[in-house]
């Protein structure tokens, strides 16, 4: 006899397959999940009578957010920018664009048409990113909707049916099936009517039906929703064969929530992009606040005052001194340890705990929209192997070319330490196991490995050392940072936050950052 399952404990069973948007579909049903809460709004005290100034360092986006917040209540700042360009790892690929990676330097010659671009840093916003919806809206930054799931699209394994490629939704249908007839098995009726209430129980087991599209006897038996086997549109339609849950079983991928549904957190539906590419973000920041930035203006020392922070930097060859009653800080953590500081000790311990993440991508310019062919119109094709994914562009539909990202690897290492024509010979080889003639099809191949880009030497910040959550050691380093150093130096970017890699966070840094600012600004002016 198996063990009782409570409410809780199933919600905790789905969520490790179904991820976040089953657990609240079901959640829902049983009346056990909130709901969503609302961001404040950002209301600084103007000062513009003050002539206070604020160094912000670098120019990711949260130092443009707080440098355009800051800016419209009358602070006076300046941004100084080691690169040639803004946005950090917000980099948009396009005809003409620079790769400034450490020794493997490219220069982009796509074809010059809008539509042929490459985000090879930040590249999908959520619906429930609410803040950087908002600056989208305020700066006038034109989105559309960006295909992250296709079922039409491929999922392949050397281990699973012989290596033959196949399509996602033949895949996660299945998988989403047997997953919902085991989970009926496992709970007896005595078991179901202990924990539950009857009319909790007839909503869960209604609920695992829909879910896995079961039948009367609570099996398994293929779905429609992976399309028709034959027919469909003028005769009754055929379902397709069932994949074997033992060959479902087979491949990695099947721990990967992403492939069988999307997480509602960060990868699901609703995704958007700008039109034109991801840097249009940073393009509306940057044209506002013009030559406040200083481009080419690495910092070489930062001290803070009793009344101020002095911040040393190098333009044009000449050493230069910017003295500010306040200042920004968005160095990844890595890199400000490098340069000489007064920060206190447990300050700098915890810029120093910051892991960062190694991640790569690549992308083709493909000479026809060969996916297009195989009825795919955006969203990712997985694959177990080294380049892990492909994305198709979900704009340009019906054009003659297009941009395909060939690989998206979050540990990127093995690509690192290839030259650049090993990085290129793999991604041909793999992406042949899903498009037999894919090398055939693209051309004009461009690699980005983060932790060698220049003036970044790494990708998402990582404050976690274990799986099983934040230890007490973690959660006090972390703190400690969000601290500013004598109510005048803060550290903002998503390296300030507890989720990592997202432009979302990097603005609510910014945000919390500059709270504290104003309600130190508001005490001495009372």
């Amino acid at each position: 006899m198996t063990n009782p399952v409570s409410r809780r404990e199933f919600l905790n069973l789905l969520g490790a397959y179904g991820g976040t948007s089953a657990v609240l579909q079901a959640g829902a049903a049983l009346g056990l999940m909130p709901g969503a809460s609302q961001a404040a709004d950002l209301s600084l005290l103007n000062m513009s009578s003050k002539g206070k100034k604020v160094a912000i360092l670098g120019s990711g986006i949260s130092a443009l957010t707080t440098a355009w917040e800051l800016s419209k209540a009358g602070y006076d700042c300046t941004i100084l920018e080691a690169s040639h360009r803004a946005g950090g790892r917000i980099f948009t690929v396009r005809s003409g664009t620079v790769v400034d990676e450490i020794g493997n330097y490219q220069r982009c010659d796509w074809d010059n048409e809008p539509h042929m671009y490459f985000n090879a840093g930040a590249a999908r916003i959520p619906s429930i990113h609410r803040s950087v919806l908002s600056y989208c809206k305020e700066l006038g930054v034109e989105l559309q909707v960006f295909v992250n799931e296709s079922k039409t699209n491929w999922v392949q394994d050397d281990a699973m049916l012989g290596g033959k490629p196949v399509r996602n939704t033949d895949y996660s249908s299945s998988m989403q099936g047997f997953i919902s007839e085991m989970l009926a098995k496992s709970l007896s009726e005595s078991e179901i009517d202990s924990s539950l209430t009857e009319s909790e129980s007839e909503t869960l087991l209604g609920m695992m039906r829909t879910f896995g599209d079961l039948d009367e006897n609570m099996l398994y038996k293929g779905t429609v929703r992976a399309g028709y086997g034959s027919g469909g549109f003028l005769d009754h339609g055929t379902k397709k064969d069932v994949i074997a849950l033992r060959d479902l079983l087979e491949t990695r991928l099947a721990g990967n929530v992403m492939v069988t549904t999307q997480e509602g957190t960060g990868s699901g539906p609703l995704l958007m992009q700008p039109v034109g590419g991801m840097d249009r973000i940073i393009y509306g920041f940057a044209n506002r606040l013009g030559d406040r930035i200083k481009f080419r203006s690495p910092v070489t020392a930062v001290m803070v005052k009793d009344d101020g922070v002095e911040v040393a930097y190098e333009q044009n060859g000449e050493s230069q001194l910017l003295k500010a009653d306040y200042c920004f800080n968005c160095i990844p953590s890595h890199l400000m340890t490098g340069i000489p500081n007064n920060f206190p000790a447990e300050y700098t311990t915890a810029l120093k705990y910051i892991r960062r993440g190694r991640a790569y991508k690549a992308a083709f310019q493909a000479k026809e929209r060969f996916w297009e062919k195989e009825d795919i119109y955006g969203g990712i094709s997985w694959i177990n192997a080294p380049i892990q994914q492909i994305w198709y562009p979900p704009h340009g539909i019906h054009l003659d070319k297009g941009v395909v990202l060939a690989a998206y690897n979050f540990g990127g290492a093995n690509f690192t330490e290839m030259t650049q024509e090993q990085r290129i010979e793999a991604c041909l080889m793999y992406g042949e196991k899903i498009h037999p003639n894919y090398r055939q099809l693209v051309e004009k191949p461009i690699t980005i490995a983060w932790h060698r880009m220049n003036h970044m030497l790494g990708c998402a910040p990582r404050w976690a050392r274990n799986r099983g959550g934040w230890s007490q050691e973690e959660e006090h380093l972390y703190e400690t940072l969000r601290q500013p150093v004598n109510g005048r130096h803060y550290m903002i970017g998503d390296q300030s936050t507890q989720h990592s890699a997202w432009m979302e966070s990097a603005i609510q840094s910014a945000h919390y950052a500059l709270a504290d600012l104003d309600q130190r600004v508001r005490a001495e002016t009372a």
